[in-house]
């Protein structure tokens, strides 16, 4: 057998410390700190600097370029971006323009909200792509469903909407039990 030369699991020193440069406040190494967060970039000279930010500073990535697109505010070129917040159309000119729009529109159903009556339901997208489907009066109303909403009224509880949940139409009640194929 070998021997194992402990040096190189000396966790002393970090691989990366040499390349982050020195703090743009003090002058003094920045280095990978870690946090109950988790790992962010932070002044060697802390606690007389507080100097931080995170690891990742560009949180947009391109994902692809849209052929025969123009931006309606500068006349650059569209992409398809993936942020923070899941994938959205922005200008490739960035950042001198920040125009986004939303990679899909919103489709919005004929029902009224059963909650406040005053809203429509919209199919919206979460940040994991997700579909599900709320007030478009947002944060006014919160209510929110999961499954596709269906017209027509509960004939057990009276809810004035009803959902298809893989197939069978029901009350999304949680305590009414309407099921019907």
């Amino acid at each position: 057998m070998s021997k194992i030369d402990l040096s190189l699991f000396s966790a002393e020193e970090h691989a990366l410390d040499d390349s982050l440069g020195p703090c743009p406040e003090c002058g003094r190494a920045l280095h990978i700190r870690n946090s109950k967060t988790g790992p962010f970039v932070g002044c060697s000279g802390f606690p007389d600097c507080h100097f931080s930010k995170p690891i990742h500073d560009n949180q947009t990535t391109t994902l692809t370029a849209i052929d025969g697109s123009v931006c309606p505010s500068c006349g650059e070129g569209l992409a398809v971006k993936k942020g923070r917040y899941g994938m959205f159309v922005g200008c490739s000119g960035f950042p001198v323009c920040q125009h986004i729009a939303p990679l899909k529109q919103k489709q919005e159903t004929e029902l009224a909200c059963p909650q406040c009556h005053d809203g429509k339901i919209t199919e919206r997208t979460n940040k994991y792509g997700k579909r599900f489907y709320s007030c478009d009066r947002y944060p006014k109303c919160r209510y929110v469903v999961n499954w596709p909403p269906v017209a027509g009224t509960c004939p057990d509880c009276g809810w004035s909407m009803l959902i298809d949940k893989k197939g069978t139409v029901c009350c999304p009640q949680p305590k009414c039990d309407f099921k019907q194929s």
